[in-house]
């Protein structure tokens, strides 16, 4: 059954929070605000809970989710390393809408898609999705919407979109910043913009110096 809390009453918060805890751990699907949309999250570690995640927005393994955090030292549990820039950005822009995208730990055993040994890593800026990353470990996470649809900007809009294959939503009203997050490849020699975000190319620059950009 599907339960929705509205996280801006202290007490439903706190029931939300448990409630969505421990679906994650039993492998269901949950709904929780970011900074920048709503998201629809699974444990990162358990493949068939990516793979209902995936079913859910109708999107398939080439468009593997981005992984949340609720710590640097669970993202840096993720990756093989850094490299030169990864500590510079993350200590000026985490938590925020940078996703970082590194060299996957190889010691891991997760199934996240075809990611090509690569891993795109992200700690929001939320109070409630951090609550709840902090208690979860790594989610897989990825936009509250069916692919091709609008991102949910409201716990409402997402469950319009995604009904009951999600177990818990965690209600924290309407996102105040639409603007998605600013992907950055740190897998080859020189930072490679993926995707235009939240956070513009010139302060990146300002942290890390040149950035590569298709334009």
């Amino acid at each position: 059954m599907t339960r929705r809390f509205d996280c801006t009453d202290l007490e439903q918060r706190a029931e939300g929070l448990t409630e969505a805890a421990t679906a994650v751990r039993r492998g269901e699907l949950v709904v929780l605000p970011t900074d920048t949309v709503y998201g629809i999250g699974a444990d990162a570690f358990t493949p068939a809970a990516v793979t209902a995640l995936l079913d859910a927005k109708g999107r398939g393994r080439d468009m593997p989710p981005p992984v949340l955090v609720g710590t640097v030292r669970a993202a840096t549990a993720l990756v093989e390393d850094l490299g030169p820039y990864g500590q510079d950005l993350i200590d000026a822009f985490w938590p925020g809408p940078l996703t970082l995208v590194c060299k996957a730990n190889r010691a891991l055993s997760w199934d996240l898609g075809d990611t090509k040994g690569t891993v795109a890593v992200r700690m929001p800026l939320h109070p409630v999705a951090l609550d709840l990353l902090k208690e979860t470990g790594p989610m897989a996470v990825s936009s509250a919407n069916r692919s091709g649809s609008a991102a949910a900007v409201t716990a409402q809009e997402a469950e319009e979109q995604l009904g009951d294959t999600v177990a818990v939503y965690l209600d924290g009203g309407a996102t105040t910043d639409h603007t998605p997050s600013t992907i950055l490849d740190l897998t080859t020699a020189v930072p490679r913009l993926l995707r235009r975000g939240a956070i513009p190319v010139e302060k990146l620059r300002g942290i890390i110096g040149y950035v590569a950009t298709d334009g």
